[in-house]
């Protein structure tokens, strides 16, 4: 894992050469502002998803883009300094690179802090160099007007430099040396020319945002009269904090934070409620250290106490910004923390009202308020939090027992301002070990890695512990846990064999990417990370390909054109439409195509001559095969390996020879080794996806309801006003009178097909599986929503058919689980297939589910092109919208 110090390097590719973004070279966005070759985004986005990807390397995406999202929501035209302010030390000035660096990415992600330094060290150079002796009175440097000549001098030469540095990277900057800042004098007779801060005017800062500059102050006031007063750096920063209340204040300087003056390790956090008077009784903690402690909390008392103070290296200012361990040392007030054996010594309602709003077993609604509170009776246990109850957890310990943390509930004020690690911290205190849990798609899982000395994961779920490192003991201690009901089965055994409820059988038709694993875990040198871990998809080819698109008329063709013009290595060279030849494409930006009608004749020919490298067949039933045969004919005679067939009609879904392109559930290799690959139907899709979790659990005859938008039901040949020819609807929402239209109530082909292919996921000898299948088309254009009852052979719960469809689809970055019940806008012009809304009947003996995709989409367009990359070399999501 990359360090902050490594990441803020890389982007001098970004400023300056190039990167490496997803195992290809590309050309990095430089000062000179040029535009995207294929005009799709911005020179401004490119840059900012660029970086984005770099800050992936120093914390997991989750918190990246949460925090991303969070800095990037915080300031308003109104009122754009409201992001941070960043104090910029001295002696940092002095690493001048390595901090335009750092600042730069801030800027290319979109983040605009206010900066304003010091000049401490250079301007005792400079005074010491002209024979000045600088002069100290309780810590402040007494200013005369020789100083003060000085002072103004070297301060606009260092602001200057950092402007220039910024610049070179191509990030705008503004110097701004006066104007901000009015001050009083703080004591004419005894400091001289040094100001107390009276005013600030945050319009220049403001004004500097908004035309797209940061603005870089210095700490130099003016008297109402027009005086040049000297304010010390950090006081300075202090007051334009609590003028601005940022979201973030961070002082940078060369050691990277404060630390310990006897042991010397670094304070990576002070609660200034709890710590300062400690702290400040240390004998250690004296001149420069008290200073600072005071400046700090005199600043944090007038700020919400949601605020802190960052105090960090340059090189680590992305870490402490954009990932949850952070970086240096955070100060902050904090609250007291609180340890009680019973509800009483919290209130029993408060506990009520966080478990109500915060638990999420209580709000998938697998677990009610009142189980949580009868569970909590079963077994001795101590609720650790804060005094607001930004967090609280719940530690079981009986005597004798390894204790478990059974909940852990943060707020967000919780997570983003470290109280979850101080309630983490203060449960170490007590306890030796600890297990506890944690659900996959847990936004904070990321954090439970860091603290954990090894990890479990199986079916969307993760079992944690620190204090024990050998595996046999882990083994021992949980299957304790089982034995007594201290946690649920769904985590064990340990090692990666099936889930206790699934048959022998299921492992058999696992998919090879649905695995368990278990780790210890493995410090990464330079990280502060519990976890390491190293995965590839192979190599990928970015060799670019032509594609012939036959049947280019009606929406699924349509929806191919627009993916496939923001493709990176397929052009899309020739299209045939009856009805359009002669007509320009619309939609394909990559070049100017126009339609033709390509016979059978020319694709036998154009086969033979090499002139594409993959065909795609977007035609009615029925009406493929001579095309087909066309191209086989031609490969006959070609020199070198033919072309692929991606066809989209269900001509070929039961053809030996073909490939049934479901990679989800059928396995990738199969696609990429072959030329011939049938794309499945649109409800077929959704229905084995929906069965295929559950394969081995099936008794008797599953049944599907599909409401599926108007344009699964085809087009119409028509002209527009000018006489061009265009595309109506076969069906429209007049037609159905605003309601749904049932239809082929039986024996419906994708019916056939969903069977067919499912059973090829049952153990060998096995009865085919059969499903029933009833669609209706709906009023709206497009988005098919599938709702599944399936009959069990044994009891399951809702949470074992959700930790089933985790393990199976593990991985897969076109599925999306969700707890509700889908509905259109998750579903329409998505490229995701969505599945939710998960119900066992109360008998345990069938489970009823709802999933859907657009069926123009993942139904069709996005799923051919899926298939095509595989078959083709590339990854598998090249040119697909992922989540």
């Amino acid at each position: 894992m990359l360090s902050a110090t490594t990441t803020s390097r890389l982007s001098v590719r970004v400023a300056r050469q190039a990167v490496v973004v997803g195992g290809q070279r590309r050309a990095a966005v430089s000062a000179v502002r040029r535009r995207d070759i294929r005009g799709i985004q911005s020179i401004a986005q490119t840059d900012r998803d660029t970086i984005t990807r770099l800050l992936y390397s120093i914390g997991t995406k989750r918190e990246v883009e949460r925090h991303l999202r969070i800095f990037s929501s915080s300031s308003h035209p109104s009122q754009p300094a409201k992001f941070a302010v960043i104090k910029v030390g001295g002696a940092v000035l002095a690493q001048l690179d390595e901090l335009a660096l750092s600042l730069s990415f801030l800027y290319r992600v979109g983040l605009y802090p206010v900066i304003l330094h010091g000049a401490g060290p250079q301007l005792n150079d400079i005074m010491d160099h002209e024979g000045v002796v600088p002069d100290y009175i309780d810590g402040i440097r007494v200013t005369d007007a020789k100083t003060l000549q000085i002072a103004r001098r070297v301060f606009l030469e260092e602001n200057l430099k950092l402007v220039g540095a910024l610049e070179k990277l191509g990030t705008r900057a503004r110097p701004i040396t006066s104007g901000v800042f009015t001050a009083d004098y703080l004591d004419k007779e005894k400091y001289g020319l040094v100001g107390k801060i009276t005013k600030i005017d945050k319009r220049p800062l403001e004004a500097s945002i908004r035309a797209g500059a940061l603005p870089i102050l210095t700490s130099l006031a003016e008297s109402p009269d027009g005086q040049i007063l000297n304010v010390n750096a950090d006081i300075a920063a202090g007051e334009l904090a609590k003028e601005l209340e940022p979201m973030k204040i961070v002082f940078l300087n060369d050691k990277g934070g404060m630390f310990h003056g006897v042991t010397g390790e670094k304070l990576d956090v002070i609660n200034l409620d709890e710590d300062f008077d400690n702290l400040m009784k240390e004998p250690w903690v004296k001149f420069g250290t008290k200073l600072k402690l005071r400046e700090f909390k005199e600043l944090l008392d007038h700020l919400p106490r949601s605020s802190s103070v960052a105090v960090i290296s340059a090189s680590s200012l992305q870490k402490e910004l954009f990932t949850d361990s952070g970086a240096g040392t955070l100060i902050r007030r904090g609250y007291k923390l609180f340890k009680h054996s019973n509800l009483e010594g919290i209130g029993a309602d408060r506990f009520r009202q966080v478990v109500h709003d915060r638990d999420p077993e209580v709000l998938a609604g697998f677990q009610s308020v009142t189980g949580v509170l009868t569970d909590l009776k079963k077994t001795p246990y101590t609720l650790y939090g804060d005094e607001p109850m930004d967090v609280i957890a719940v530690v079981s310990h009986p005597e004798g027992e390894v204790p478990v943390m059974t909940k852990l509930l943060p707020s967000r004020s919780g997570v983003l301002n470290n109280v979850m690690d101080n309630v983490f911290n203060a449960i170490k205190k007590d306890h030796r070990k600890l297990f506890w849990t944690t659900h996959a798609e847990d936004e904070n899982r990321a954090w439970h890695f860091e603290r954990a000395d090894g990890s479990f994961t199986r079916a969307g779920k993760s079992l944690f512990w620190y204090g024990i490192q050998d595996v046999a003991e882990v083994e021992r201690t949980v299957k304790d846990f089982e034995t007594r009901g201290r946690i649920e089965r769904s985590y064990l055994p340990v090692g990666p064999s099936a889930p206790p409820h699934r048959a022998a059988p299921a492992a058999a038709a696992a998919p090879a990417g649905a695995k368990a694993y278990s780790t210890l875990a493995r410090r990464v040198p330079g990280s502060s990370r519990g976890y390491a871990t190293a995965a590839t998809d192979g190599p990928v080819s970015t060799e670019v390909k032509r594609v012939g698109l036959i049947g280019a008329r009606g929406y699924t063709g349509q929806a191919l054109t627009t993916l496939l013009s923001g493709h990176p290595h397929i052009d899309l060279t020739h299209v045939s439409s009856r009805q359009l030849a002669g007509y320009p494409l619309k939609g394909y930006t990559k070049s100017a195509i126009d339609y033709t009608n390509l016979s059978h004749e020319d694709v036998e020919q154009m086969e033979k001559s090499g002139e594409v490298d993959a065909w795609i067949m977007a035609l009615p039933n029925g009406v493929c095969k001579p095309f087909v045969d066309a191209v086989d004919r031609g490969a006959a005679g070609r020199q070198g390996d033919k072309s692929v067939i991606v066809d989209l009609s269900a001509d070929y879904r039961f053809e030996k020879g073909w490939t049934y392109g479901l990679p989800e559930l059928y396995g990738r290799e199969s696609v990429r080794a072959s030329k011939r690959i049938s794309n499945p139907g649109c409800y077929a899709t959704s229905a084995q996806m929906l069965i295929a979790p559950l394969i081995n659990h099936v008794a008797g005859l599953p049944t599907f309801f599909g409401l599926s938008g108007y344009s699964g039901a085809g087009t119409l040949p028509a002209t527009d006003p000018d006489g061009r020819p265009t595309t109506l609807p076969k069906v429209t929402p007049e037609s159905l009178k605003h309601g749904v239209k049932p239809y082929s109530l039986t024996d419906h082909i994708h019916e056939r097909e969903a069977g067919f292919h499912l059973s090829e996921l049952l153990p060998s000898g096995a009865t085919p599986l059969k499903v029933a299948f009833i669609p209706a088309v709906a009023p709206w254009f497009s988005g098919i929503i599938s709702t599944v009852s399936i009959p069990l052979n044994g009891k399951l719960t809702a949470r074992e058919v959700i930790a089933l469809f985790e393990e199976k689809y593990s991985g897969d970055k076109l599925v999306r689980i969700i707890k509700e019940v889908p509905q259109l806008p998750d579903i329409e012009n998505k490229h995701t297939w969505t599945v939710g809304g998960f119900q066992v009947h109360s008998e345990g003996n069938r489970v009823v589910i709802v999933g859907g995709l657009d069926n123009l989409l993942k139904g069709a367009a996005t799923q051919c092109v899926q298939n095509l990359n595989l078959a083709l070399g590339y990854n598998e999501y090249a040119g697909i919208p992922t989540p």
